[in-house]
């Protein structure tokens, strides 16, 4: 009963380990335009409200998931927050407004919503119902999401192809996301079964295109000034 237990405990660790990667990425790529002070705050406020809600999904995961085309949604919102997090890269690196500390807060809590319900489904999975078990890989996530989107951060800034790395990363996520809707899955199934793989690659694609043409217009828009 105890080597169960243990390996359980083994399991959510590995699992918050694998799992708190998209999420480390988004946080980075959201804070990476602001101060050093602000930066902490929103990491800090984004991860609050971000674990708060991982808490509420975690006893509603199950009813949220069984809601038609949810994840479909979660994933063309997640495809918007990729371009959104790529096209304000682009942009002025000295942003210092208070406005910007809540867009990043803000971006950190709805992209972690989406990109939660599988991993809370997946958690709460292996815990079994044991509030504990549950309540320990909140805690184990915290430290790793924080210390992991820091570095993510400082990388970003030592090699900043890295932005882009990590936008069609969270593009491959949505895509994914999509082709393992419940009812997403039945629609590829009866269309061409490989779609479940081409989806996600798409996804990157059609990114890489926005992006480059979006980049391309912003050059145009600062050559004519």
């Amino acid at each position: 009963m105890e080597a169960e237990f243990l390996a359980k405990i083994a399991s959510i660790i590995l699992l918050d380990i694998v799992l708190s990667g998209d999420n480390a990425v988004v946080i980075a790529l959201a804070c990476r335009n602001l101060t050093k002070g602000q930066r902490k705050k929103a990491i800090l406020l984004g991860t609050a409200g971000a674990i708060i809600l991982r808490v509420l999904l975690t006893f509603i995961a199950v009813w949220l998931l069984g809601i038609p085309f949810v994840k479909v949604v979660g994933g063309l919102l997640l495809f918007y927050i990729a371009f959104d997090l790529l096209r304000s890269g682009e942009g002025d690196p000295d942003v210092k407004s208070s406005s910007s500390l809540f867009a990043a807060v803000r971006t950190i809590i709805v992209a972690d919503f989406v990109m939660s319900l599988d991993n809370v489904l997946a958690i709460a999975g292996v815990a079994n119902g044991h509030i504990g078990l549950v309540a320990l890989g909140l805690l184990v996530s915290i430290p790793l999401i924080i210390f992991g989107s820091q570095i993510i951060i400082k990388l970003m800034e030592k090699i900043p192809i890295l932005i882009w790395v990590g936008a069609l990363l969270i593009a491959y996520t949505a895509g994914t996301m999509i082709v393992e809707d419940k009812y997403g899955h039945r629609l590829v199934d009866f269309t061409f079964p490989m779609m479940e793989h081409i989806i996600p690659i798409v996804s990157v694609v059609l990114l890489m295109i926005v992006g480059l043409w979006t980049k391309n217009r912003q050059v145009r828009n600062i050559t004519k000034k």
